[in-house]
C-alpha cells in the first residue's frame, strides 16, 4: 500500500454533465465512475487530477463521476452512490484496507473494476500498475553507471509502504549483486516524505563519513536527502535516486552539477491507462487483466520531456 501524506476532512465529488446524453455518433455515452483517496496534495491528488483530466479528454464517449474518500466506510458509500448513478464501470484506488467485499459486490452486479496500482484478492479486477521491481533494478543500473561497481550506497527503505518498498528494495539488491557484488550497502529506515528524508539523512551522514551513492526510492524523499547533503556540505555523495515524477524534483535536475539526481517514474498519469481500459472494457474490446507499465528513468538529460506546469505532483 502506497503511503497516504495528508487527508482532506470531507469527500468530494465532481462529474460531468451530460445526464445520458449521446455521443456524436448517436450512441448512448457510457457511464464511469472515479474514487480515489481525499488528498489535497502529492502524489496521491495528482491521480485524481489525472484520471479526471482523462475522462474530460473522452468526453465525446462517456460520461464520468469522481468522488474522493478519506476511508474504506466512505469509498464504500461512495461506490454505493455510484451504482445509484448507474456506473458501468468503476476506476478505483482503493488504498484503504477493507475494500475487497464493496469491490466484489459491485462485480457481481456487472460492473466493470479496474483498480489503479493496488492489488486486492478479488478475482475478476483488472489492473493497471507501475512496475515497482524493476524501479529498483534501473536505479541499482544507474547507480552503477554512474560511481562504477564498487562504493558505499545508502539505501532508504520504507517498511510502512509495505510490498512498495519492498519490491523496489528487492529489484535493487538483487541487481546490484548481479552487477556490483563487493558494492558495500546501509540500509535505513525512512518515509516517503521530504521532511523524513531530510531528518533521517542528517543523522546517516553524521554516522557515515564516506558514501557515495543514495538508493532513496521517492522523489519526495530525495529532496529532504539533497536539503541534509547541502547543509552537511558533503561532496562526496555523486548519485541521489528517487521515484514517482515530482515536477519539484525535475526542476532541481539540472541545477545540481556535482550530483547526478535521477527519478524512477510512476507517474500519478498512470491513472489515465487505468480510464482507457474502462472504456475498452464497456466497448467490448479484449483487454489484460493486469496492465503493468515499464520504467521510465528521468534525469537531467531528459527532464524537460516530462515538465507539466498544471501537475499536482
Amino acid at each position: 500500500m502506497v503511503l497516504i501524506l495528508s487527508a482532506c476532512s470531507s469527500t468530494s465529488e465532481t462529474s460531468s454533465d451530460d445526464n445520458g446524453k449521446t455521443s456524436d455518433s448517436g450512441t448512448k455515452k457510457h457511464k464511469i465512475g472515479i474514487l480515489a483517496p481525499a488528498v489535497t496534495h502529492g502524489w496521491v491528488a495528482a491521480v485524481a487530477y489525472n484520471a479526471e483530466a482523462r475522462a474530460k479528454e473522452l468526453s465525446g464517449e462517456v460520461e464520468y463521476k469522481i468522488q474522493t474518500s478519506n476511508n474504506a466506510e466512505e469509498m464504500t458509500s461512495q461506490l454505493d452512490d455510484l451504482k445509484t448513478w448507474g456506473a458501468e464501470a468503476i476506476v478505483a484506488f482503493p488504498q484503504w484496507e477493507g475494500m475487497e467485499v464493496p469491490i466484489k459486490q459491485a462485480l457481481d452486479e456487472g460492473i466493470k473494476i479496474v483498480n489503479f496500482d493496488i492489488k486486492i484478492d478479488v478475482d475478476g479486477v483488472y489492473r493497471v500498475a507501475g512496475d515497482n521491481k524493476d524501479m529498483g533494478i534501473q536505479g541499482a543500473k544507474y547507480i552503477v553507471d554512474k560511481i562504477g561497481k564498487e562504493g558505499t550506497i545508502a539505501i532508504l527503505e520504507v517498511p510502512s509502504s509495505g510490498s512498495v518498498s519492498e519490491l523496489r528494495k528487492a529489484g535493487f539488491v538483487d541487481t546490484l549483486k548481479e552487477l556490483a557484488p563487493d558494492m558495500k550497502l546501509l540500509t535505513y529506515a525512512t518515509q516517503f516524505t521530504r521532511e523524513d528524508g531530510l531528518k533521517d539523512f542528517a543523522d546517516i551522514l553524521i554516522k557515515n563519513p564516506k558514501i557515495d551513492a543514495v538508493y532513496s526510492m521517492d522523489d519526495e524523499t530525495s529532496i529532504g536527502v539533497l536539503q541534509a547533503i547541502k547543509e552537511a556540505g558533503r561532496s562526496d555523495i555523486k548519485v541521489v535516486t528517487g521515484g514517482g515524477g515530482m515536477q519539484e524534483y525535475f526542476k532541481m535536475m539540472p541545477d545540481n552539477n556535482d550530483i547526478f539526481i535521477e527519478s524512477a517514474l510512476y507517474s500519478p498519469a498512470m491513472v489515465k491507462d487505468a480510464v482507457n481500459v474502462a472504456l475498452k472494457l464497456l466497448n467490448g474490446e479484449d483487454v489484460s487483466k493486469e496492465t503493468i507499465i515499464p520504467t521510465t528513468i528521468v534525469d537531467k538529460t531528459n527532464y524537460k520531456n516530462f515538465l507539466d506546469e498544471k501537475s499536482q505532483y
